[in-house]
């Protein structure tokens, strides 16, 4: 028999014998299999929570902008030297000139479910003024557009007061506030549930090799190599990964898939479930990737470092 046939056999035989120990342990097991499903599901909830708040800000980033109002009888020769002035600014991204027809047209589309609102205007009077929408490169940096548009010359143009994005950024401020805290609450979550996922499998290693340790001296004195030996306690490990990361994505797809269509709900607090569950499903095989790779390693690592601790010989072989 060849070597490469043997090497076969070997490892065959080291996959059979970790799936039997498996089974056989199989009440030790569910512990350790808990606890890393919860750190994979920590993980898996850390970064979909975190792309999800990254996409709201980004939204209500794309609408802080300060509102400038101009009065009817405003040239567009002097409409159009304020844009341009405007533009001329570097804490300035962007100038929209918003007419009056487009104002009115606006304002019956956001508030065409509130008949109170709607009639305020009418068909043939329209109130609203024309104005320009100045978007800011950065929010926090609205300074220089605030003294530009406190000039009295640029106050005669004006014909209601400018509106700051303060409330829009505060919203931003706490999103953003949240996202940190979640995120460093996540990554300590993470390290906390690993380095318990680690003591419970090299507890378990241990109970197991304390139980098989006549059998396993047996193995060694009839030519057992060292792997074959330890490969099936890792063998054994990876597949508490590997049901771990399952479970693990059965339960983030319950909370962000079939949970908000069940309850009909958009959002949690802060949270846009909607888009969460979009990002889920989008990504749904690289997660699950992911999530199987984290568990193997996790099962695989801790096994190697259990049995390199519990599981000693005088010789190598």
């Amino acid at each position: 028999m060849s070597m490469d046939s043997k090497r076969a056999i070997s490892t065959k035989r080291i996959f059979q014998t970790g799936a039997v120990n498996f089974v056989r342990n199989l009440w030790l097991a569910v512990t350790a299999m808990a606890v890393i499903t919860i750190t994979l599901s920590i993980l898996l909830f850390s970064v979909i929570a975190r792309s999800t708040f990254s996409h709201t800000v980004s939204q209500l980033t794309d609408k802080i902008d300060v509102s400038f109002y101009l009065k009817d009888d405003v040239t567009p020769q002097q409409r159009d030297e304020l844009i341009t002035n405007l533009k001329r600014i570097p804490d300035v991204k962007s100038v929209d000139y918003l007419n009056k027809d487009q104002a009115l047209a606006r304002y019956r589309e956001t508030n065409k479910n509130n008949p109170v609102a709607l009639s305020a205007v009418s068909q043939t009077d329209n109130p609203l003024p024309a104005s320009l929408s100045i978007k800011p490169n950065d929010p926090n940096q609205i300074n220089n557009i605030r003294s530009y548009l406190s000039q009295a010359s640029i106050q005669k143009l004006q014909s209601d007061q400018t509106v700051y994005p303060e409330k829009t950024k505060q919203a931003v401020d706490k999103i953003v506030k949240s996202a940190n805290f979640l995120q460093k609450a996540g990554v300590i979550g993470i390290v906390v549930f690993l380095i318990v996922s680690i003591l419970i499998i090299f507890n378990t290693i241990q109970m197991a090799i304390f139980n098989r340790r006549d059998e396993l001296a047996i193995m060694r004195l009839l030519g057992a190599s060292t792997w074959y030996i330890r490969g099936p306690f890792v063998v054994e490990t990876v597949i508490y990964g590997v049901i771990a990361a399952l479970v693990s994505v059965v339960i983030c797809y319950v909370l962000f898939v079939i949970s908000p269509s069940a309850f009909q709900a958009g959002s949690l607090g802060l949270l846009d479930i909607t888009y969460a569950s979009n990002y889920f499903k989008a990504n749904f095989l690289k997660i699950l990737v992911i999530q199987l790779l984290v568990g193997i390693i996790i099962g695989a690592a801790s096994s190697v470092l259990a049995t390199r601790r519990h599981l000693k010989f005088k010789t190598s072989k």
